[in-house]
């Protein structure tokens, strides 16, 4: 009898140390993404609790249930609304718990989402957008629009000259250089912008960088060449009898502008805004070149690249107006087209359309 007392003893004590054994197996599983808010309890005076509730299973369908209780605040400061799972303080900040790895603060009119994953932290603060209260659970966030003007894009238009008195027409000494207008284009491609706003997305300063392209077709058949460092008239076309079909110079620029520019809402959208800008730009010459198409017998075509003594640096002031779909432009350059005292006294405008628009 006392033997079989004995066994069952130890076989007793086996099941205990078996079902410890287990209890810490399981408890070793414990996945913290379990955690859920289950109730608010008030312990009479001592505060507002939070009770939490852990459960883990596992593949023989056993349970464990680990209970904590913290607590979070005097219950005069703290409500909990269960169903949006969030604890409310008495000042209106909150702290929600979405996901079982996320967790949002509110803290008045700042938002912040904290996201932990297995390996990182990510901490998510929306910048650029104001907040604006719908009611006491639903928040709506709006963009802050930056200002951004009106520079980069493809630009057509015509060139011209204007001499000391402000003519457009060449005469006297300067009618050689009479133009073929329509002909005489210029060409602008600015693929660089950047913006500086005022605190407001209606006004603001804009800069970046361009190519300008400027073909001056003569009506007269004579080019251009430096003789005794002057620029002056090539006529040696014509005294050698040949049919001349075509003559210009062409010039190009790297062009950085710095404009003001405001803009006036005509509807809610930005595209339909009339805007205006005034400003200067300033060029750098990047190369020119003559061109003379004639006929010797043959169809020939001469091109002669040279400086031409035509000014390395120059500025002019530009002014852009623009809505919707129609932009235009007008640059004028008080700088002489050539060096001074070394070619006739002109100076460069153009005038067109915005073909395309970047922005």
């Amino acid at each position: 009898m006392k033997r079989f007392l004995l066994l069952g003893l130890m076989f007793s004590a086996i099941l205990n140390l078996n079902a410890q054994d287990k209890e810490n197996v399981l408890r070793n599983l414990e996945n913290p993404d379990t955690l859920k808010q289950q109730a608010l309890k008030n312990d009479g005076d001592s505060g507002s609790l939070v009770v939490i509730k852990k459960a883990i299973k596992v593949v023989d369908g056993d349970t464990i249930v680990e209970e904590r209780v913290d607590t979070i605040s005097s219950r005069v400061d703290v409500s909990v609304d269960e169903s949006d799972m969030k604890w409310v303080t008495a000042d209106g900040d909150t702290v929600k718990a979405e996901k079982g790895d996320t967790v949002v603060f509110r803290l008045g009119k700042k938002k912040m989402t904290i996201i932990d994953s297995k390996d990182k932290v990510i901490i998510e603060v929306p910048e650029n957008k104001v907040e604006k209260k719908k009611d006491d659970n639903v928040f709506e966030y709006k963009e802050v629009k930056n200002f951004k003007g009106h520079w980069t894009g493809v630009e057509i238009g015509i060139n011209g000259f204007m001499d000391k008195n402000g003519s457009m027409t060449q005469n006297g000494d300067l009618a050689w250089l009479d133009l073929k207008q329509g002909r005489s284009w210029n060409t602008n491609i600015n693929f660089l912008q950047y913006n500086i706003g005022f605190g407001t997305d209606k006004a603001g300063l804009v800069t970046g960088m361009g190519l300008e392209f400027n073909d001056y077709h003569f009506s007269n058949p004579v080019s251009l060449k430096v003789e005794n460092g002057i620029t002056v008239a090539d006529s040696s076309y014509i005294q050698a009898g040949y049919k001349v079909e075509k003559t210009k110079v062409t010039m190009s620029h790297l062009t950085i502008p710095l404009l003001f520019e405001f803009q006036l809402p005509m509807s809610e959208r930005r595209s339909r805004r009339l805007y205006v800008s005034v400003g200067v730009i300033g060029g750098l010459r990047l190369g020119s070149h003559t061109k003379v198409v004639y006929d010797d017998g043959s169809r020939r075509k001469d091109k002669n690249r040279s400086d031409l003594n035509i000014a390395t640096l120059r500025y002019g002031f530009t002014a852009r107006l623009g809505y919707r779909d129609l932009k235009l432009f007008a640059n004028y350059y008080p700088v002489q087209l050539f060096e001074k005292d070394k070619g006739p006294e002109l100076y460069p405008f153009s005038v067109g359309l915005v073909l395309i628009d970047f922005n």
